[in-house]
């Protein structure tokens, strides 16, 4: 196949109806749009959600329980993750941002215990789990809560 041999398949590109451009198109006078009421007029139409004056469903329904606005996030980052540095390395939320295992360092970063660490690391961190602190005083590193 060339170039000038290539050809979109049947129905793929389908044209725009074409509407109020007179009689004898079969779209013209009322544009395909009937006669008369709301939904003929320019502007015309509900808002979305309107149930014809029904209650609508969104009002309908109970409020459920409540947004924290003082809710911190966390960065999280595994054990596992960590063994790309090399022995001795000082682990810090702006390294990690570095190395591109966090995106963004959001209210601080935690580091949880999930896989296994290889390497002897020392890790200043905002939080950190029971657990991975365990891990990384086995393998004789050190953990500072900044």
């Amino acid at each position: 196949m060339k170039l000038h041999e290539l050809k979109s398949s049947p129905g793929a590109n389908k044209k725009a109806k074409r509407v109020g451009r007179g009689i004898g198109s079969g779209h013209g006078k009322t544009s395909t749009r009937g006669h008369k009421g709301q939904k003929s007029r320019s502007g015309g139409g509900v808002r979305p959600g309107f149930e014809g004056g029904q209650m609508p469903l969104y009002r309908r329904l109970p409020k459920r329980g409540f947004t924290n606005i003082f809710k911190k996030e966390y960065a999280i980052v595994n054990l596992r993750e960590l063994n790309v540095f090399p022995d001795g390395t000082e682990i810090t939320p702006e390294l990690l941002q570095e190395n591109g295992i966090i995106k963004s360092v959001k209210d601080g970063v935690k580091i949880l215990g999930e896989g296994e660490l290889e390497k002897s690391l020392n890790i200043k961190t905002h939080k950190i789990s029971k657990q991975a602190e365990e891990k990384v005083t086995a393998k004789g590193g050190k953990v500072e809560v900044i």
